[in-house]
Protein backbone atom coordinates (compact mmCIF):
# COMPACT_ATOMS: atom_id res chain seq x y z
CA UNK A 1 0.00 0.00 0.00
CA UNK A 2 2.78 2.58 0.56
CA UNK A 3 4.26 1.68 -2.17
CA UNK A 4 1.60 2.82 -4.48
CA UNK A 5 1.02 5.85 -2.46
CA UNK A 6 4.68 6.39 -3.26
CA UNK A 7 3.91 5.96 -6.76
CA UNK A 8 0.70 8.44 -6.90
CA UNK A 9 2.93 11.00 -4.83
CA UNK A 10 6.02 11.15 -7.05
CA UNK A 11 3.42 11.40 -10.19
CA UNK A 12 1.73 14.77 -8.21
CA UNK A 13 5.98 15.56 -7.92
CA UNK A 14 6.47 15.62 -11.38
CA UNK A 15 2.58 17.26 -12.41
CA UNK A 16 4.15 20.03 -9.37
CA UNK A 17 8.00 20.58 -11.79
CA UNK A 18 5.75 20.98 -14.69
CA UNK A 19 3.90 23.84 -13.20
CA UNK A 20 7.39 25.37 -12.18
CA UNK A 21 9.05 24.84 -15.39
CA UNK A 22 7.96 25.29 -18.65
CA UNK A 23 10.12 23.68 -20.33
CA UNK A 24 9.06 20.31 -18.86
CA UNK A 25 5.51 19.10 -19.98
CA UNK A 26 3.68 16.04 -18.87
CA UNK A 27 0.78 15.05 -21.10
CA UNK A 28 -1.37 14.24 -18.17
CA UNK A 29 -1.95 12.40 -14.90
CA UNK A 30 -1.71 9.24 -16.40
CA UNK A 31 1.89 10.15 -18.71
CA UNK A 32 2.71 11.38 -15.31
CA UNK A 33 2.29 8.22 -13.69
CA UNK A 34 4.21 6.13 -16.16
CA UNK A 35 7.12 8.97 -15.98
CA UNK A 36 7.16 8.36 -11.94
CA UNK A 37 7.11 4.59 -12.63
CA UNK A 38 9.69 4.96 -15.54
CA UNK A 39 11.96 7.10 -13.10
CA UNK A 40 11.42 4.60 -10.41
CA UNK A 41 12.74 1.95 -12.42
CA UNK A 42 15.70 3.90 -13.76
CA UNK A 43 16.54 5.10 -10.45
CA UNK A 44 16.73 1.59 -9.01
CA UNK A 45 18.66 -0.11 -12.11
CA UNK A 46 20.39 2.33 -14.02
CA UNK A 47 21.72 5.26 -11.60
CA UNK A 48 23.31 2.81 -9.11
CA UNK A 49 25.70 0.84 -11.62
CA UNK A 50 26.26 4.61 -13.41
CA UNK A 51 27.44 6.10 -10.10
CA UNK A 52 29.71 3.12 -9.40
CA UNK A 53 31.25 3.57 -12.74
CA UNK A 54 31.78 7.08 -12.45
CA UNK A 55 33.00 6.80 -9.03
CA UNK A 56 35.92 8.70 -9.86
CA UNK A 57 34.79 11.70 -11.64
CA UNK A 58 32.42 12.43 -8.98
CA UNK A 59 34.98 12.30 -6.27
CA UNK A 60 37.29 14.56 -8.51
CA UNK A 61 34.20 17.24 -9.07
CA UNK A 62 33.22 16.49 -5.06
CA UNK A 63 30.11 15.12 -5.95
CA UNK A 64 28.96 17.59 -8.87
CA UNK A 65 28.76 15.49 -11.10
CA UNK A 66 26.75 13.29 -9.19
CA UNK A 67 23.66 16.46 -10.30
CA UNK A 68 24.87 16.04 -13.89
CA UNK A 69 23.70 12.36 -13.22
CA UNK A 70 20.75 12.84 -12.04
CA UNK A 71 20.11 14.93 -14.61
CA UNK A 72 20.83 12.85 -17.68
CA UNK A 73 19.03 9.97 -16.18
CA UNK A 74 16.03 12.63 -16.20
CA UNK A 75 16.55 13.44 -19.80
CA UNK A 76 16.56 9.61 -20.60
CA UNK A 77 13.54 9.01 -18.57
CA UNK A 78 11.84 12.15 -21.44
CA UNK A 79 13.34 10.30 -23.72
CA UNK A 80 11.47 6.94 -23.64
CA UNK A 81 8.05 7.97 -22.87
CA UNK A 82 6.38 9.95 -25.43
CA UNK A 83 4.16 11.76 -23.03
CA UNK A 84 6.61 13.46 -21.41
CA UNK A 85 8.99 15.95 -22.49
CA UNK A 86 12.02 18.05 -21.09
CA UNK A 87 13.35 20.73 -23.56
CA UNK A 88 16.81 20.45 -22.61
CA UNK A 89 19.97 19.76 -20.19
CA UNK A 90 19.98 22.03 -17.99
CA UNK A 91 15.98 21.95 -17.85
CA UNK A 92 16.68 18.21 -16.82
CA UNK A 93 19.33 19.18 -14.40
CA UNK A 94 16.81 21.90 -12.45
CA UNK A 95 14.12 19.55 -13.11
CA UNK A 96 15.56 16.45 -11.54
CA UNK A 97 16.66 18.60 -8.64
CA UNK A 98 13.14 20.17 -7.97
CA UNK A 99 11.53 16.49 -8.90
CA UNK A 100 13.87 15.03 -6.10
CA UNK A 101 12.96 17.92 -3.52
CA UNK A 102 9.52 17.86 -3.87
CA UNK A 103 9.33 14.04 -3.81
CA UNK A 104 11.33 13.61 -1.08
CA UNK A 105 8.61 16.21 1.02
CA UNK A 106 5.77 14.74 0.42
CA UNK A 107 6.69 11.06 0.96
CA UNK A 108 7.96 12.96 4.19
CA UNK A 109 4.18 13.14 5.02
CA UNK A 110 3.56 9.50 4.97
CA UNK A 111 3.80 7.70 8.34
CA UNK A 112 6.18 4.61 8.17
CA UNK A 113 4.62 1.65 9.61
CA UNK A 114 6.54 -0.11 12.98
CA UNK A 115 6.77 -3.68 12.95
Amino acid sequence: MRLLLLWILNAVALLAVTYLLPTIQVAGFGSALAAALVLGFINTLVRPVLALLTLPITVLTLGVFYLILNGLLFWLASALLPGFHVQGFVSAMVGAILYGVIAWALSALIPHSRG
